[in-house]
């Protein structure tokens, strides 16, 4: 655990300190694992964003991607009769195939994120509503999905299973991130993109390798939240989720810059958003100031990444005045 980590774990116990002193049912058995499973919903996805980001992206359209992806399942398995398992791997390959072409316009076309992944956000929520024609499908028309959801909303030893798959996917992409060559020219991507083609790097592989591993946690993501919620409405299912994945990635040590971030901050940044949220309503503050609450803390977390900046970059700043002094 590196020092953001473990800064972020601190502030977490202060924080969640204050709330059970301000309200001791947050300590209650209900809300811990209510809590546990928001963490695990909101965390996978959170992770596929870190990614983006790392390489020095971004994705505006994860929360489109949800709504498409869910009356897609909803529809297959509701509507069409299609089992289960089949409906399940065209989500995930939906997914994939979403990140894919995400990533080949930003690494062919050399367009940039924000303008690609914004047009997702509108193109897949456009075509979310106009394929249910603008109408909400529940999972309760969806038969012989019996085993499917205990598996994605049950609960073992009072866990919630998507808790368990958060578990499950951090681990995995912790190895992939910090223990592979792959993760180490994430890395060098990020830094510097011109560098690492130069050392040999294929960079657009590396990049969008990033958004298809995004896609596919996000149709990951999607499947939870279908069954979490057990209905679809495409005007609203997933909207503004993006904002949480950019600030759990944020407060999780990820440098918008590219180059920085951890599984590690990430999961911990998505704790301590649902920590805050959780203090947000024991303090009774309104629902409607909680993007407020989410666009602050990211603003923060920026500020926070843009001041580390200046302090990494002080010495090379004063070396290199040093160089020029003594040439004169």
């Amino acid at each position: 655990m590196g020092r953001k980590e473990l800064g972020l774990a601190v502030l977490i116990v202060a924080i969640a300190a204050i709330t059970a002193t301000l309200n001791p049912q947050f300590l209650s058995t209900v809300n811990l694992m209510n809590m546990a499973n928001l963490i695990g919903l909101f965390g996978i996805f959170s992770i596929g964003q870190g990614l983006i980001v790392i390489t020095g992206g971004i994705d505006l359209s994860v929360g489109s991607m949800f709504a498409l992806l869910g009356v897609v399942f909803l529809d297959l398995t509701a509507n069409m009769g299609v089992a289960w398992p089949i409906a399940v791997l065209v989500v995930l390959a939906l997914g994939l195939l979403m990140g894919l072409v995400h990533g080949l316009l930003v690494t062919r076309l050399g367009l940039q994120p924000f303008v690609v992944t914004l047009c997702g956000l509108l193109i897949y929520r456009g075509a979310a509503r106009y394929y249910t024609g603008d109408s909400t499908i529940s999972l309760g028309y969806a038969e012989g999905l019996d085993g499917l959801a205990w598996l994605a909303a049950g609960r073992s030893y009072g866990v919630p299973h998507s808790f368990f798959a958060l578990v499950i996917v951090a681990v995995i992409v912790g190895v992939v991130l910090h223990r592979s060559v792959f993760g180490r020219y994430l890395f060098a991507v990020g830094r510097n993109e011109e560098a690492a083609r130069y050392s040999g790097i294929r960079t657009g592989a590396v990049v969008t390798g990033a958004y298809v591993l995004g896609g596919l946690l996000a149709g990951i993501s999607a499947l939870l939240l279908v069954f979490y919620t057990s209905s679809v409405s495409p005007s609203s299912f997933g909207n503004f989720y993006e904002l949480y994945a950019i600030a759990a990635a944020v407060l999780g040590g990820c440098s918008l810059r590219g180059g920085e971030g951890s599984v590690l901050g990430i999961v911990l940044g998505t704790v301590l958003l649902q920590v805050l949220q959780n203090l947000v309503n024991i303090l009774g503050i309104p629902s409607s100031l909680n993007f407020a609450v989410m666009g602050g803390v990211i603003l923060i977390g920026a500020l926070a990444d843009r001041q580390l900046a200046r302090r990494r970059s002080a010495p090379a700043r004063v070396a290199a005045k040093g160089a020029v002094a003594a040439a004169e």
